[in-house]
């Protein structure tokens, strides 16, 4: 090899790899914010190998998201190239209608040649993998060269947590890390837990005249994130206050999370008649979140008060189907089971006390459209992290803590018995219906209209 390209002996590429260029494109589609599986398929490459880039640099591009420089061949010029060598096109021709240098063209010819058989064999694919290859300029982390700096870094981010006196405090034990993010709701360790922001500065105070002792904060996640820089085990990235495995990009961060929120069912096209709170049909609906996914549903009238417990059973093989992503949901809370559990609730009033809902941002509600087509119940949702906009249903499900407390299961309880909790309530005196009862000021109104409950 060194006798026909001028280059020392080069590793065999095995099955020819997905080109850079493919993974540019891969990085493109991640920054307008979808999915890596999505990604793959706009650039044609399987679900399986975008996730693989995503993993393996920790979520961020860092320089694939940059353009090769036009002073480089691009892989479309290696394929005219060998076109045009298979047809004993000269190396002044080649480089005539490439609009390169002939110098370029013939190095190229030489260099990057496939010599497995003996003989200088252009291909575009095995030259593109040479090129990619030797451009690589591997430089050892900071981190690993200057173990004192990473004796320091490590200890800011992992070390024990002490009291006044210095004596150690275990804490509790934390699951062993599997490379994703932390477990929902699980323990975890403690530690000194600094932040890459404060290990960076607080260096310029503690060595003032030694500038060895001196590192970015994006080069300690770096070293946490992309796997292969071998500067910082990458467990520790549960000692980051986010605790998660991989970064974030911007835009999927930013992401409209409440793509089934229109503009037409937001809180501000809600009738002016619902904020008087004088005709009663206008609803608030929220869901209180128990442990192991479950939820109840609650609906409160914001004239009289009413509160209308949904029961959210579990769906038929929950706990003995796996989860998957994307698969179904089976809590007992996804949209369409949702949805008809609305409905089934709205025939148990007249329809004159069904007139509008409330919600917040919650995607148990995405089925809206087809909820508001077959109940006939207009919905609306409120603004994000606007919770006073749904006072009523708010303080009820306050209310509702006393007999269903966080941090309980709420799968447990039968329709009936949520249904005894919804009397309860509405039987209890309020002040704000001046110690009338919710039942009471209900049938107040039905008798007033003529109406039957």
């Amino acid at each position: 090899m060194q006798k026909l390209t001028g280059r020392g002996a080069m590793r065999s590429p095995g099955a020819p790899s997905l080109r850079c260029e493919i993974e540019r494109l891969f990085w493109e589609q991640i920054a307008t914010g979808i999915t890596s599986e999505k990604a793959a398929e706009a650039v044609g490459v399987s679900s399986a190998v975008g996730t693989r880039w995503f993993r393996h640099r920790g979520g961020m591009p860092l320089f694939m998201s940059n353009h090769i420089s036009g002073r480089y061949l691009s892989f479309a010029e290696r394929e005219e190239i060998g076109l045009l060598r298979a047809q004993s096109v000269g190396v002044r021709e080649i480089a005539r209608r490439l609009r390169r240098s002939p110098s370029t063209v013939s190095r190229e010819l030489t260099r990057n040649a496939a010599t497995r058989s003996g003989r200088l064999e252009y291909r575009a694919s095995v030259a593109q993998w040479k090129a990619e290859l030797v451009a690589k300029r591997p430089k050892s982390a900071k981190l690993v060269t200057n173990p004192r700096l990473r004796r320091y870094v490590q200890e800011r981010l992992e070390g024990k947590v002490r009291d006044a006196d210095g004596c150690e405090i275990a804490g509790p034990r934390q699951a062993p890390f599997k490379g994703r993010n932390k477990p929902h709701r699980g323990d975890r360790k403690w530690v000194n837990g600094w932040s890459p922001e404060q290990i960076t500065n607080r260096l310029q105070i503690d060595f003032p005249d030694d500038e060895s002792m001196r590192i970015s904060h994006e080069a300690i996640y770096q070293a946490l994130y992309i796997q292969g820089r071998g500067a910082l085990k990458r467990e520790l990235v549960s000692c980051l206050r986010t605790g998660r495995a991989l970064r974030v990009p911007r835009a999927r961060a930013q992401a409209k999370a409440w793509a089934h929120v229109s503009e037409n069912v937001m809180i501000s096209s809600r009738p002016a008649e619902v904020e008087d709170r004088a005709v009663p049909g206008h609803w608030e609906g929220d869901l209180i979140i128990g442990l192991n996914r479950s939820a109840i549903g609650t609906l409160v009238e914001r004239s009289t008060r009413f509160t209308m417990l949904v029961h959210l059973p579990r769906e038929e093989g929950y706990g003995l189907i796996p989860r998957t992503k994307n698969g179904p949901a089976l809590a007992g809370y996804g949209a369409v089971t949702m949805a008809n559990a609305l409905k089934k609730t709205v025939a148990d009033l007249p329809v004159e006390l069904w007139r509008s809902l409330t919600w917040d941002r919650g995607k148990e509600l995405s089925d809206h459209a087809r909820f508001t087509i077959e109940s006939g119940v207009k919905i609306f949702f409120a603004d994000p992290h606007s919770p006073w906009q749904r006072g009523t249903n708010e303080n009820t499900n306050g209310l509702l803590r006393q007999y269903f407390p966080k941090g309980t299961d709420l799968s447990h309880w039968s329709a009936q018995e949520i249904q005894a909790i919804a009397h309860a309530l509405n039987t209890r005196p309020r002040k704000t219906l001046s110690w009338k009862t919710p039942a009471e000021a209900l049938n107040e109104y039905l008798k007033s209209r003529g109406c039957r409950r």
